[in-house]
């Protein structure tokens, strides 16, 4: 596990596989979005060739909503 800079933890970022050369990516970048979703850019090592996908909050996902939704008070 990874620690942010307030302590709290972080999951691993998954390194997808180049398009290319089929080699582990490298994380080059993050940046925040306006809309709370970021913009992981990869970096080959192997080929350098940059892959950039935009992924959304966690927090805010479909399916956390959907299961704080099913989330009831104990009785």
């Amino acid at each position: 596990m990874l620690l942010s800079l307030t302590g709290v933890l972080l999951s691993p970022i998954e390194r997808p596989p180049c398009m290319r050369c089929r080699t582990r990516m490298n994380l080059a970048s993050i940046a925040p979005r306006p809309d709370h979703s970021e913009k992981r850019t990869f970096k080959c090592p192997k080929c350098h060739f940059i892959e950039t996908v935009v992924v959304p909050d966690p927090i805010r996902s479909e399916e956390i909503n959907r299961l704080a939704d099913n989330v009831k008070p104990p009785e």
